[in-house]
Protein backbone atom coordinates (compact mmCIF):
# COMPACT_ATOMS: atom_id res chain seq x y z
CA UNK A 1 0.00 0.00 0.00
CA UNK A 2 2.90 2.52 0.84
CA UNK A 3 4.14 1.90 -3.13
CA UNK A 4 0.49 2.65 -3.67
CA UNK A 5 -0.18 5.94 -1.83
CA UNK A 6 3.86 7.17 -3.00
CA UNK A 7 2.50 6.67 -6.57
CA UNK A 8 -0.75 8.44 -6.40
CA UNK A 9 1.85 11.76 -4.76
CA UNK A 10 4.15 11.03 -7.35
CA UNK A 11 1.46 11.58 -10.43
CA UNK A 12 -0.73 14.23 -7.99
CA UNK A 13 2.25 16.33 -8.05
CA UNK A 14 3.65 15.62 -11.59
CA UNK A 15 6.57 13.80 -10.41
CA UNK A 16 8.18 11.57 -13.51
CA UNK A 17 8.90 8.20 -12.10
CA UNK A 18 9.02 4.65 -13.15
CA UNK A 19 7.16 2.02 -11.22
CA UNK A 20 8.93 -1.46 -10.77
CA UNK A 21 11.80 -0.59 -13.49
CA UNK A 22 13.48 -3.66 -14.54
CA UNK A 23 17.21 -3.27 -15.31
CA UNK A 24 18.69 -6.33 -17.50
CA UNK A 25 22.23 -7.34 -16.10
CA UNK A 26 25.08 -8.16 -18.49
CA UNK A 27 27.73 -10.71 -17.77
CA UNK A 28 30.71 -11.07 -20.58
CA UNK A 29 28.55 -11.33 -23.68
CA UNK A 30 25.41 -12.09 -22.56
CA UNK A 31 22.52 -10.87 -21.11
CA UNK A 32 21.44 -12.60 -17.31
CA UNK A 33 17.72 -13.96 -16.92
CA UNK A 34 17.79 -12.80 -13.91
CA UNK A 35 17.55 -9.12 -13.47
CA UNK A 36 17.09 -6.57 -10.91
CA UNK A 37 13.89 -4.65 -10.22
CA UNK A 38 13.68 -0.96 -8.76
CA UNK A 39 10.53 -0.12 -6.57
CA UNK A 40 10.71 3.34 -7.96
CA UNK A 41 13.19 5.38 -10.39
CA UNK A 42 12.46 9.71 -9.70
CA UNK A 43 13.23 11.85 -11.90
CA UNK A 44 15.04 9.12 -14.15
CA UNK A 45 18.28 9.09 -12.00
CA UNK A 46 17.07 8.32 -8.17
CA UNK A 47 16.38 4.68 -7.49
CA UNK A 48 13.72 4.31 -4.12
CA UNK A 49 13.60 1.47 -2.37
CA UNK A 50 9.95 1.60 0.10
CA UNK A 51 10.28 -0.72 3.02
CA UNK A 52 7.45 -1.54 5.89
CA UNK A 53 10.12 -3.14 8.38
CA UNK A 54 11.48 -3.01 12.01
CA UNK A 55 14.69 -1.98 10.45
CA UNK A 56 16.62 -1.00 7.66
CA UNK A 57 19.14 -3.60 7.39
CA UNK A 58 22.70 -4.42 5.47
CA UNK A 59 20.74 -6.34 3.03
CA UNK A 60 18.64 -3.37 2.12
CA UNK A 61 21.51 -1.51 1.56
CA UNK A 62 23.39 -3.98 -0.67
CA UNK A 63 20.51 -4.79 -3.00
CA UNK A 64 20.55 -0.59 -3.65
CA UNK A 65 23.79 -0.04 -3.99
CA UNK A 66 22.98 -3.54 -6.68
CA UNK A 67 20.54 -1.52 -8.16
CA UNK A 68 22.58 1.47 -8.44
CA UNK A 69 25.25 -0.25 -10.12
CA UNK A 70 23.18 -1.92 -12.57
CA UNK A 71 21.63 1.43 -13.28
CA UNK A 72 24.71 3.47 -13.65
CA UNK A 73 22.58 6.12 -11.25
CA UNK A 74 24.62 7.69 -8.39
CA UNK A 75 21.34 8.30 -5.81
CA UNK A 76 19.60 5.54 -4.10
CA UNK A 77 16.82 6.15 -1.48
CA UNK A 78 15.92 3.59 0.89
CA UNK A 79 12.43 4.49 3.30
CA UNK A 80 11.08 2.48 5.38
CA UNK A 81 7.50 3.07 7.13
CA UNK A 82 7.50 -0.33 8.93
CA UNK A 83 9.01 2.12 12.50
CA UNK A 84 7.10 4.50 14.71
CA UNK A 85 8.46 7.42 11.86
CA UNK A 86 9.54 7.11 8.45
CA UNK A 87 13.11 6.55 8.43
CA UNK A 88 15.85 6.58 5.83
CA UNK A 89 18.63 5.87 4.14
CA UNK A 90 20.61 8.10 1.57
CA UNK A 91 22.78 6.03 -0.41
CA UNK A 92 25.71 7.62 -2.72
CA UNK A 93 27.32 5.41 -5.28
Amino acid sequence: MYKDALEYEFKKNNIPYEREKDYKIPYKEIILKHSYNADFVVFEKIILEVKAVNGIIDEFIKQTLNYLSASKNKLGIIVNFGEDSLKYKRLIL
